[in-house]
């Protein structure tokens, strides 16, 4: 089977096509300024140059035929004709507390995504623009949607509601969801996995870090608890997202500055995080390049980023009564060696005993980067949100064609 892998946002679209034989990806790309006369296609099969097409593209469904029409090309597609796309898996960032696993795309599916919109409106809109344009091109193709987060349904009430009037929860389930589901969930695995133990016995603090960031409790190989919240906003200091204030701030901003929902929104989602303190960038390698330069603003927006992962390792190594393996994962997780380091040892007391010349390795695979005597094993383990996307796609796939056979 070959499984088609997308992730559609309001205006760009990424995609994968994976053959499952051997979990290999045939080719990868991205549309780009979707609703523009200047739509960006960029194609990289594999094995053949990467193409790339400026056009109009209006909405998602020419993006996704633009994709199948590079996915077949004769020069420089992956496959001859699109019937060979047997199955296309979705990202979709929120499933709310309906949604605990992956599941086919049916009509009721549907109506709750849409339902959803509320928690999501940045992105649940776009991942159904996604799903209809997909319909339109591909009618007899069944689809899958992955859910961010699902992977931290497990988590207790304790972990999970908020300390506000119940009735907020009842009437409009503010509560916390946790997100990067999917990364936490496979990288959690794949430790487990490089460390030959069952996932179920390890007491596991999974740091998923790139421009967004979160971390993730799994007790007994369930998420236990996890730093982002109710939205994408919480935890964590990111990129340009602040990570948890004092809530009180915002009337007093509000007030102080005359801003709207929207602005004080923007301000705390865009303009706030490692840009807004070390002035300079989001970008974690723009900003440990000037930390090193001797800029002080860059050096403290670091440590407050290390600082912030620190708590909520501690945090989390306390709530599960102690922490067998650390993982860091993502874009800055997988290729910040100070950052690792200033983590690590500053949380010593735990257990660990980092091994500088591990940490400093550049490599693409799952690796260990403390001592063969620390108590505590932390790992850098590359995620792969799209191959588990691909891979829950064709189980229910071949779950459904099993009942109808």
């Amino acid at each position: 089977m070959k499984v088609l892998v997308i992730n559609a946002g309001s205006s760009s679209l990424k995609y994968q096509l994976y053959d499952m034989r051997d979990e290999s990806v045939l080719a990868s790309g991205r549309v780009e300024r979707i609703g523009m006369d200047s739509s960006i296609v960029t194609h990289e099969p594999v094995d053949k140059p990467e193409v790339r097409n400026v056009s109009e593209i209006l909405d998602h469904v020419t993006a996704v035929k633009r994709v199948i029409d590079m996915l077949t090309h004769p020069e420089f597609g992956a496959i001859s004709h699109l019937n060979e796309i047997e199955a296309v898996g979705h990202r979709v960032v929120h499933g709310g507390e309906v949604f605990s696993s992956s599941v086919l795309v049916t009509q009721e599916v549907k109506l709750e995504i849409r339902r959803l919109f509320d928690l999501a409106p940045l992105h649940n809109p776009a991942h159904m623009m996604g799903i209809s344009a997909v319909e339109t091109n591909l009618p007899n193709v069944p689809q899958a949607v992955v859910f961010d987060t699902a992977f931290h349904q497990s988590m207790p009430n304790t972990s999970y509601l908020y300390p506000i009037p119940t009735v907020l929860y009842r009437r409009h389930k503010i509560r916390r969801y946790g997100f990067h589901g999917t990364s936490h969930s496979y990288v959690s695995a794949q430790a487990a996995q490089y460390l030959q133990k069952p996932l179920e016995s390890l007491k596991m603090i999974t740091c998923h870090i790139g421009n967004g960031a979160s971390c993730a409790a799994i007790l007994d190989g369930k998420s236990f608890d996890t730093s982002m919240g109710m939205t994408p906003l919480e935890g964590l200091m990111m990129g340009t997202r602040s990570g948890d204030i004092d809530p009180a701030i915002v009337p007093f901003v509000m007030n102080k500055e005359e801003l709207t929902l929207n602005e004080v929104n923007s301000m705390l989602n865009k303009h706030s995080g490692m840009l807004a303190i070390s002035g300079i960038s989001s970008d974690m390698r723009e900003v440990t390049e000037a930390m090193l330069e001797g800029d002080k603003n860059a050096k403290l927006a670091f440590d407050m980023y290390a600082y912030r992962v620190k708590k909520y390792i501690g945090a989390y190594a306390a709530a599960m009564n102690g922490v067998d393996t650390i993982v860091f994962t993502a874009g800055v997780g997988e290729n910040s060696v100070a950052l690792r380091q200033a983590i690590c040892e500053g949380i010593s007391f735990l257990g660990i005993e980092l091994d500088d010349a591990r940490n400093a390795e550049r490599r693409k695979d799952a690796r260990a980067i403390t001592t063969d005597s620390s108590r505590v094993k932390v790992l850098v383990v590359p995620t792969n949100e799209e191959l588990l996307i691909a891979r829950d796609t064709y189980n229910l796939v071949k779950e459904a064609e099993a009942q109808t056979t």
